[in-house]
Formats: C-alpha cells, sequence, structure tokens
C-alpha cells in the first residue's frame, strides 16, 4: 500500500510504521532499556531479550515494538504472563492486559532470537558485519542509522524518543571481548558477558555491539568538565599503529570542547573501536575503521592536501558526540543537523589548529562533492533522508553564516548556546534555525529555505552600465531571498546587497569582471 511519493521514491505504510510517531507510540515514553544477548558467529545468530521500562502518558492498551526479520519475537510479557502480539512486517502491536493507568512506570520484556541482516556495505547499510581479523578470530560490529536499531534489537524505534539510560549485557564466545557504549561495570568470567550501562540518554541507532580479539590502552584528558576517560580498543595486531595514530583524539577533544562546549558524556566516557567497517558515531562508543591513514582512507575529500592533516574517522565521527548524539533530529528528513554541522566541524578542528585560512580553504573545498540533487532536508514521517549534499553543502551554509555574522567570538558562543539549549535532547531543524536566527541578529530565514529547501543556488546577476554604474541582482532565489555579499571588481572590494530585483550603484572597477568571495556558496552571471 502506496502513502506517498517524492523525488520519485515512493513509500509504503512500513515507510510511514517506522518513521511516524504512531498513535501506538504517543501513549509512553522510554525510561529505561536492559538489552541482554548472547551473540554467536560461528552460527551468525543472536539471542536475549530487551526489558523496556516506560512511563505512562495516556491511558492506552496497545503499543508498538519495532523488529525486523528475519529476527523473530518469541514472546512479550508484562508482570510474567504472555502479551498477545499482532504484526505489520517490521512493527509488532503489543495488547497489554494490565491497566496503563497515566504516570506510571511499567516495563514489558521482549524476547527474540534469529539471524539477523548481514550488513553488505556497512556503515552505509545496516546490520551485523561478520568478519574475522588477521589471526582469524571473530571480528563483529553492528551499524544501524538509517535502516534502524530493530534490524538487530527489539526497541521504540524513532529518533524522537530516547531511553534515559541502559544497561546492556552481550555473552560472546571466550578468548573475545564485547565493547558496547557507556562504562563497563563488570565480566562474568565464567559466562564470558559484558556487562556496560550508559547513564545518559542515548538514540537508538546510537547503541552498538563491537566483538573481537581486542586490546586496550586510554588516557585520562583533563577538559572543560574535570577529567574524562578516553579509552581506546583496538585489534591485537594493530596496537602499535593505533598508540601514536589515536594521538588525534585528544586533539579533536580539545578543539571540539573550545567550539562546541564540553563533551556531553563525560559520565559516560569516550570510547574509539576499532570495528571491520569504515566507522559509525556509536555515543561515547565511537567506532574506528580508517586504517591507521590520514584524510578519509588516505585520501583528502576536499582536495586542498588540509584533509590530510587528521584521521577523518576520528575528527568526523567524534563530532557526532555534539551533532546527533547530544542534539539529535526527532525525524530522519532533518538528518543534516547531524550531518551538517559535523562536516562542518572538519573546518573548525583546522581552524583550531591551523587558522580561519585553512579552514576556509577545507570547507570551500568540499563543495566539489556537491551534487544539488535533492534538497537537504528530506520527507518527513516516512524515515527519508535528504540528499548527501546535507554534508558538505550544510557545512558550507554554516560557513557561510559565519561569514555573514563577521564576529567569530559571537559564532561560537552560538555553538556552544546551540550544545547548551538543546544538551541530551531530539530537535527540529525549525528549532536549530530559531535559536541562530534569534542569536546571530540576522536575517537568515530565506537561506535556510534556500539552501536547505531548494536544490538552486543562487546566482548574481550583473552588468557594467556606459555611466559607470553596475547594476545586480539575484537570481533562481527564494522569494524574499537577500543576502549581502562581498565581491571583487579587479583590485576593488566591495560589500553589496543584492536582493531579486536590479539595483544600480557606483563600484569602483579595475576590471569588467565581479567575482564573489569565495566565502558565498553562490555562482555569477554577467549579463547584458
Amino acid at each position: 500500500m502506496l502513502t506517498a511519493t517524492a523525488f520519485g521514491q515512493e513509500f509504503t505504510m512500513q515507510d510511514t510504521l517506522r518513521g511516524s510517531i504512531t498513535p501506538e507510540r504517543a501513549w509512553w515514553d522510554l525510561n529505561y532499556y536492559h538489552l541482554n544477548i548472547e551473540v554467536l558467529p560461528d552460527k551468525k545468530s543472536i539471542a536475549g531479550h530487551n526489558t523496556i521500562r516506560y512511563q505512562v502518558l495516556e491511558e492506552q492498551q496497545v503499543l508498538q515494538i519495532d523488529l525486523q526479520p528475519p529476527l523473530k519475537i518469541e514472546k512479550i510479557i508484562q508482570d510474567g504472563q504472555a502479551l498477545e502480539v499482532s504484526s505489520k512486517g517490521n512493527a509488532h502491536f503489543v495488547k497489554l492486559v494490565k491497566k496503563q493507568k497515566k504516570g506510571a512506570f511499567n516495563e514489558i520484556r521482549v524476547s527474540y532470537s534469529g539471524s539477523p541482516r548481514e550488513a553488505i556495505n556497512a556503515p552505509w547499510d545496516g546490520g551485523f558485519s561478520w568478519k574475522k581479523d588477521t589471526n582469524g578470530k571473530h571480528f563483529v560490529a553492528t551499524s544501524c542509522q538509517g535502516l534502524g536499531a530493530s534490524v538487530w534489537w527489539p526497541n521504540k524505534d524513532h529518533m524522537y524518543d530516547e531511553v534515559d539510560s541502559m544497561a546492556i549485557s552481550v555473552k560472546v564466545p571466550k578468548g573475545l571481548m564485547n565493547i558496547s557504549n557507556g562504562r563497563l561495570r563488570k565480566v562474568d568470567t565464567e559466562t564470558n558477558t559484558y556487562h556496560w550501562f550508559v547513564s545518559n540518554p542515548i538514540n537508538n541507532y546510537g547503541v552498538n555491539v563491537n566483538i573481537g580479539d581486542y586490546v586496550h590502552f586510554g588516557e585520562r584528558y583533563k577538559g572543560e568538565k574535570g577529567i574524562l576517560d578516553m579509552d581506546y580498543y583496538v585489534l591485537r595486531a594493530d596496537l602499535e599503529k593505533a598508540k601514536p595514530h589515536f594521538k588525534d583524539a585528544p586533539k579533536m577533544m580539545k578543539a571540539f570542547e573550545h567550539w562546541f562546549g564540553p563533551y556531553p558524556f563525560y559520565e559516560d566516557g569516550f570510547k574509539l573501536v576499532q570495528v571491520p567497517y569504515l566507522g559509525m558515531e556509536h555515543q561515547s562508543s565511537v567506532t574506528y575503521g580508517n586504517q591507521f591513514k590520514k584524510g578519509y582512507l588516505g585520501t583528502d575529500l576536499s582536495g586542498t592536501g588540509w584533509g590530510l592533516k587528521f584521521d577523518f574517522i576520528i575528527i568526523h565521527e567524534a563530532g557526532h558526540e555534539w551533532f546527533a548524539n547530544n542534539i539529535t533530529y526527532k525525524d530522519a528528513a532533518d538528518m543534516w543537523v547531524h550531518e551538517g554541522f559535523t562536516a562542518y566541524s572538519e573546518s573548525l578542528f583546522l581552524d583550531y589548529y591551523y587558522g580561519t585560512k585553512a579552514a576556509a580553504d577545507y570547507v570551500v573545498g568540499t563543495r566539489r562533492g556537491i551534487r544539488n540533487d535533492r534538497t537537504v532536508i528530506g520527507t518527513y514521517n516516512v524515515n527519508h533522508e535528504g540528499s548527501g549534499d546535507m554534508y558538505y553543502k550544510g557545512a558550507n551554509l554554516l560557513h557561510m553564516i559565519r561569514t555573514l555574522l563577521d564576529d567569530d567570538a559571537k559564532w561560537r558562543k552560538i555553538l556552544r548556546g546551540l550544545n547548551t539549549e538543546f544538551y541530551h535532547q531530539t530537535v527540529t531543524t525549525q528549532q536549530i534555525e530559531t535559536y541562530i536566527i534569534e542569536k546571530s541578529g540576522l536575517n537568515l530565514v530565506p537561506i535556510f529555505e534556500q539552501y536547505l529547501r531548494t536544490t538552486d543556488i543562487p546566482v548574481l546577476e550583473y552588468r557594467f552600465n556606459s555611466d559607470g554604474t553596475v547594476s545586480h541582482r539575484y537570481t533562481h532565489v527564494v522569494e524574499g531571498f537577500e543576502m549581502p555579499i562581498l565581491v571583487h571588481t579587479g583590485k576593488s572590494s566591495h560589500v553589496i546587497s543584492p536582493t531579486s530585483e536590479w539595483q544600480t550603484e557606483r563600484l569602483r572597477y579595475s576590471e569588467k569582471q565581479l567575482v564573489t568571495a569565495r566565502d558565498y556558496y553562490v555562482t555569477t552571471q554577467l549579463v547584458n
């Protein structure tokens, strides 16, 4: 059954059940998970249960839990009583017997098992990565953004409601370790079960399991909120490569605490964990697979050389601790809030260590990857992300706003303020836009509209008139678009304020060519 279409993509009822706040989700608020599973790498299977504690917001009796096949729910119980479950694809509707009284805290336990979907091209698709290390030992990890955490564990699989805290218990074969989010509370040596606890709110896709023949090293970092434990888990064979290479981690922490404010999860520590795929921003358990190379697998995405000054995965994925894990989108359509700000964090890392010119070189260089194929913001309520341009078009939008503001102290205050105002919260694009507009004092409404909700890049048309004046206007813009811009006319520079209507003014020029400063993401066209 089709429910919506956008950009040639058809959405189904399953997309709506996954991507919207259904009535069976809305009436209860997540409080606590205890995910307790055994992972059997030889069989590529898992089994266990998830205890879900929730608070009743409205008195309803049907609750939605999500789990994707081929995994199967075996039973769901509340207060020792097995419950009736009806399913619509990945959504499972639990008929509760106990009267759900407003304000009460209740629990259900969902038992499940099976062979979860195997990720073909992690982390861009979801599931388990079942690999072996160079010594022939199992090397296993999960990744599930987009497809959803329900690809490997039963949960309330929508971003709007983050669980307040979570325990993660994972039994693995002898000789292997499991590294998950938060802090390690204990290891049951008889069963080789690792018990982790996350004391902060966490989004579903941020939960992870990483299994391997790991060795550990770490450091205690003196940060803005005190001493932060920074722990690193790598394969035994890679320890000597990792020790010098992971020096980018404390460098990252220093730069991002400067720009964004204190690391948001001191209570849970910070970890880098080696995995058999490129990497992912799992909260307090950031995964790493960049082969101990600078750049992105040894390449510079900006083409400027600056991208080889840091390990892309360490900087980018850790940047998500502020934008994705601290500030989390409510709907996948607003994923640019994660990726645009974090792509921009790469240039801010360079700014901190190499200066504003290096930062500008880098972020402007990344424009070569922008396609303008679809809008940055996707379709709401169907779990639909916008264009991949959310990364570097988003980053260049933020760089341009910083340029318009022309006050680095104020810009830093805005970035830090976002992480204070929306600390441990889920948000909408509108909330982020409103905050930046209010704190900057700039008219950014049409600018956000232009760059996030259209695929058109403003064209600055200009002409040199016979009387020595210059005329200019913006085309391919939304209604009401206006943006002051620095332009160069030969050896002279001017700040002009074009709108969509022709304006004429006297500008000094030594050449009949108008060139915009590179910090503005616009194109120019000389017209007669």
